[in-house]
This record gives structure tokens, sequence and C-alpha cells, in this order.
């Protein structure tokens, strides 16, 4: 199954949409590093490196990682850094929008899809209406 992982700013921001995507599909991996320390807003690389691992461990077929703001995505290339080459070829990263991205990769990873199309369904997910026509 794919594993996801969720990076950003705010500690917060990061445990109510992994509890969202854990309700929607509860079998999915999903880490998630998000904030400083105490309390503070911003990303750290360390801990991007620790979600990664995490989710490579229990994501057997790949990782998605979503970013809620660009500067997360210095934190995710610094912590890809630090893992072996092997490693990287299993973990993607999508600009998809992190709310809507995730909670539909993680429905397409549920279902068993590779990480391709887990890739597709976040990106999918930015294109989902969020109002009902008309």
């Amino acid at each position: 199954m794919v594993g996801l992982v969720l990076v950003a700013h705010s500690a917060e921001l990061v445990r109510g949409l992994a509890a969202m995507v854990r309700q929607a599909a509860p079998a999915v991996p999903v880490e998630g590093a998000g904030g400083l320390s105490h309390g503070r807003l911003g990303t750290s690389a360390p801990d991007v490196a620790a979600a990664l691992a995490r989710a490579l461990a229990a994501g057997e077929d790949g990782v998605l990682v979503f970013l809620d703001l660009g500067s997360a995505g210095m934190a995710v290339e610094l912590a890809l850094e630090t893992l072996e080459p092997g490693d990287r070829r299993r973990i993607r990263v999508t600009d998809a929008p992190i709310v809507e991205g995730a909670v539909h990769a993680a429905i397409a990873a549920a279902a068993g899809d590779d990480l391709d199309a887990v890739v597709a369904a976040a990106d999918l997910g930015g294109r989902a209406p969020k109002r009902p026509a008309g």
C-alpha cells in the first residue's frame, strides 16, 4: 500500500488532516511533520526525514508527500538528501492541495492503487468541485 506524509508549518494542521485521512481510509499509513518546538510555526528537515522513514517502513508501495506552503519544500528536499537512493526513488512529492489531495490519495491508496495512480488521484483532488453546481 502507498503511504502518505503530510508536511505543514502547523502541528495542529497536520494532526487534524491526518485524522481526516485516517477516517476516510483507516488502513493507509499516514505520517506527519508539522510545526517546530514550543508550538512555533515552521518545518524541520529532521522531522520530515523521520516521517519519511516511518512512511517508507509502512508503505511498501511507495510514499506520496504533501506540502502546505512552498517553503515546506525546502525541508522535504533536505530530508530527501539524507535517504538512500533506493528509498528516494519510492517517494513522490506532489503540488496537489494538501487537504483535498491527501483525502483523494488516501482513498486511492486504500483501494490498492499503485503510486502513479495515487499521485493522479491527489492531482484530481485539486480539481474536485467544492460547491454544488448551479
